[in-house]
């Protein structure tokens, strides 16, 4: 492994563990909201962590949006289950709670908001009012741990089929399919999955038709040559006209969370690979360093080009997927070919340097499995 060199104890100062109260949001909200009116937690995120109550949250989304310098983009948002949570000392009592990543392009900085929820009370304001793109952060939010968004336009399962019982990423939640009961298809359960197929308009925002006027709904994937993937949209088509479409997604969600649950820090590196099954070391890379500023490793400069030449490698090889078949469906099919020429060349060199081609787990904490092999320039070159 290249690591030889790695510093096991040094810390960058972005790095550190660090509160944040000289940046000048904590002030600006603490002279809104009054000096004791939020937790703000220390962390090695990089950004200011701030706990604030449920009944606060659209009101503190709402002054952040509308400062001079606004937090105008909603990054993130997803829920925790603190149950199993050490290390609480100072910070608000949770069972569960929710975090909104909010950025703000003119000053260039982040925040995170946090709201500590009790097991019993799973229920905050939905924060579509301020940002819709957090309508599918709360569906997902909803799906896998219960949490309930009061006012959400349409709050149902997004990753999980409609029938799914219960919600996968508390930690309460089986993590083996050993540890479920035998499986069963009774009659009854046939017929609910069978009912669960039928197609209501309603349920996806889509009107019905009326007495003067009626539309067709038709399924484009989630398995078609348009699609690429396992991805599926619900057309609205009044004659030959789309009126409204809907995406449908969660048929690539393999629970990679929940397996994290079971694995160590290193044993998780393979998993990486397979979330985005194209981009390889791409997919190594931002969980190795995630890893690596929680434990504040340092590793030396060769390893970071490594990282970065085989993240690149991969980077060009999606796009060149990408691109050509974009091409191939709008009629074209010679790029395709040349496309997948370059490609091919591009792997014989990542399995030169890794031993493998799509799927290689090569990146470790700390570093790499090992040193580039001697020639590697010339492929490269070539």
């Amino acid at each position: 492994m290249v690591n030889n060199m790695t510093d096991l104890t040094a810390q960058e100062p972005a790095w550190q563990t660090r509160d944040h109260l000289d940046d000048p949001v904590i002030g600006e909200l603490r002279n809104r909201f009054g000096p004791d009116a939020f937790t703000v937690q220390a962390t090695r995120t990089g950004v200011p962590v701030v706990w604030i109550k449920r009944e606060q949250l659209l009101e503190v989304g709402d002054f952040l949006k509308k400062l001079p310098k606004p937090y105008v983009m909603l990054f993130d948002l997803h829920g925790m289950d603190e149950r199993l949570r050490t290390h609480r000392e100072g910070l608000p009592a949770a069972d569960f709670s929710v975090f909104y990543h909010l950025i703000s392009i003119d000053r260039n900085r982040d925040i995170m908001l946090k709201v500590a929820l009790a097991e019993n009370d799973l229920h905050v304001p939905t924060f579509t009012k301020l940002f819709p793109n957090a309508n599918w952060y709360e569906r997902e939010t909803w799906d896998l741990f219960g949490i309930t968004f009061d006012g959400h336009p349409n709050l149902r399962r997004i990753m999980m089929p409609q029938t799914w019982k219960g919600h996968p990423l508390r930690k309460d939640y089986p993590a083996r399919a050993t540890e479920f009961s035998p499986f069963e298809l009774t009659k009854a359960k046939q017929d609910l999955e069978m009912e669960a197929l039928t197609f209501k308009p309603e349920e996806w925002g889509m009107k019905r038709g009326t007495e003067n006027e009626d539309f067709m709904f038709l399924n484009l994937g989630p398995n078609h040559p348009s699609a690429h993937g396992a991805f599926r949209i619900v057309l609205q088509l009044d004659g030959e006209e789309i009126v409204d479409c809907v995406p449908d997604i969660g048929y690539h969600h393999r629970g990679a969370e929940k397996m994290g649950e079971r694995q160590s820090w290193h044993s998780y590196i393979p998993y990486t690979d397979r979330i985005e099954y194209l981009g390889g070391c791409v997919n190594e890379m931002p969980y190795v360093l995630a890893v690596e500023k929680l434990a504040g490793i340092t590793v030396p400069d060769r390893v970071n080009v490594i990282r970065v030449m085989l993240s690149e490698l991969f980077r060009i090889n999606s796009h060149l997927l990408y691109i050509s078949t974009f091409i191939q469906d709008v009629g074209a099919m010679t790029p395709v070919f040349f496309a997948f020429t370059d490609r091919q060349k591009i792997y014989d060199l990542v399995e030169a340097i890794t031993g493998f081609r799509m799927h290689p787990a090569w990146f470790r904490i700390g570093g790499v499995a090992h040193d580039l092999p001697r020639g590697w320039d010339r492929l490269l070159r070539e």
